[in-house]
C-alpha cells in the first residue's frame, strides 16, 4: 500500500488512549479529527532514543505555537499497548496538549501505509517516523522520514507549513 499522502483523507480507526480520568479508552482517529485541524505523529517506539529525547519534545515544546496557528489537536500514535503509551507520557510533566495514543496492533498504521519492519532490531512491525498536518481529515502536510531518519517529522517543519 502506499504511503498516505497530501490530498488523501486520514483513515479511521481505533486507538488506545488514557483519557484525564486515567481511564482507558478506544477513541476513533475521526472523531478526534474530524472539523479540525490536527498533527497526527508517529514515531517507531516509545522510549527510544530520538523519539523520547528530540522527536516528541519538539511538539511538547512547540504545542503552544502550533495552537497559536490554528491547531486544534497534536496526537502522537506509536506502536505499542496503551499501558506503555501511558507511561510514557508520565515521563512529560510538562505536556498539556500531546495525546499519547497506541496502536497495538500496527493496524492504523498499516491503514496509514507507514509500516517499518524492525525485525532485525528486535522491535518487530512499527511505524515510519512522520508528521502530518490535516483540516478536516484532509493532509495538508505529508511529512514522512525513511528508515530511521529525523530530518522533516519534527515541530519546527510543521511550524513552518502553517
Amino acid at each position: 500500500m502506499a504511503p498516505i499522502a497530501v490530498g488523501d483523507a486520514l483513515p479511521d480507526g481505533q486507538l488506545g488512549w488514557f483519557d484525564e480520568s486515567d481511564q482507558l479508552q478506544q477513541v476513533s482517529v475521526h472523531a478526534l479529527a474530524a472539523g479540525k485541524k490536527v498533527i497526527l505523529f508517529g514515531v517507531p517506539g516509545a522510549f527510544t532514543p530520538t523519539c523520547s529525547m528530540q522527536h516528541v519534545p519538539g511538539f511538547i515544546t512547540q504545542a503552544e505555537q502550533l495552537k497559536a496557528k490554528g491547531v486544534d489537536e497534536i496526537l502522537l500514535v506509536s506502536v505499542n499497548d496503551p499501558f506503555v503509551m501511558k507511561a510514557w507520557a508520565k515521563t512529560y510533566p510538562e505536556n498539556k496538549h500531546v495525546k499519547f495514543l497506541a496502536d497495538g496492533s500496527g493496524a492504523y498504521t498499516k491503514a496509514l501505509g507507514l509500516e517499518l519492519d524492525l525485525t532485525d532490531k528486535g522491535l518487530g512491525i512499527r511505524s515510519r517516523r512522520f508528521a502530518l498536518l490535516a483540516d478536516n481529515l484532509k493532509v495538508t502536510v505529508a511529512n514522512i522520514e525513511e528508515g530511521g531518519q529525523f530530518t522533516i517529522s519534527g515541530a519546527e517543519e510543521i511550524l513552518k507549513a502553517l
